[in-house]
């Protein structure tokens, strides 16, 4: 599918709804960047951790912000990140820099740095975005906003299953981690999680990969058709 004008596609949604892998295989269909906004979070939290930098510290992160290079690069698996030069595709996606990245995301003076990056990066469009507030606050005026959820049982048991191991202790430790990381997300007072008013809600609880990734590509068609 191609479409006649690039457009700035926003995709939010609380953690294990979906929105990486819908972003990231729309992104592909569309031939569009997929800009993984939190993964440049995680890039920072790492750094941060690396650093010995305390993660309730906002200010401190803003400066370390302001001396970091975050990449990301399209490749046909997903996106490469590069930490000042370094790829640390891999390392950001465990749970401990995941955690972390959670704790740094609150701080509105660092939420101020990353905004105005993912702004300059989807500037000329043809990109979409993933996160939690891409829709509210980096990109208000995207063509087409999403909003994905799923039951919070399921959102833990897809969690699970991506490290690709499974006890009860393990998914019941999720289910309290992503529980915790929501409340964190909906209460935080820079940008929280939180759906767009014009956004299309889509329920993922009950349906494939590939069934969602139709309907927003559907969602598209009508948007490119204006």
């Amino acid at each position: 599918m191609s479409t006649a004008r690039k457009l700035v596609i926003a995709i939010d949604g609380p953690a294990g709804s979906g929105k990486s892998t819908i972003a990231a295989r729309l992104a592909k269909k569309l031939g569009y960047v997929n800009l993984e906004s939190g993964a440049m979070y995680r890039a920072l939290a790492l750094k941060a951790m690396e650093r010995q930098v305390s993660l309730d510290d906002g200010e401190a992160l803003r400066e370390l912000a302001d001396g970091t290079a975050i990449e990301l690069e399209p490749r046909g698996e997903g996106n490469r990140v590069l930490l000042d030069g370094r790829d640390v595709s891999q390392r950001i996606r465990d749970t401990d820099v995941t955690a972390a990245a959670s704790r740094v995301s609150i701080h509105p003076r660092l939420r101020e740095v990353m905004v105005g990056r993912q702004r300059e990066l989807g500037l000329d469009g043809g990109v979409v975005m993933e996160g939690r507030d891409i829709g509210t606050a980096v990109f208000p005026n995207a063509d087409v906003k999403i909003f994905l959820d799923a039951d919070e049982s399921v959102r833990a048991e897809r969690r699970v299953l991506q490290d690709g191991s499974h006890s009860p202790e393990k998914a019941q430790r999720v289910l309290a981690e992503l529980t915790a990381r929501d409340q964190r997300d909906r209460t935080r007072l820079a940008s929280p999680l939180a759906a767009a008013p014009d956004a299309v809600h889509i329920d993922t609880t009950h349906k494939s990969i590939d069934d969602v990734v139709a309907e927003v590509e559907q969602l598209v068609k009508k948007v490119d058709r204006r």
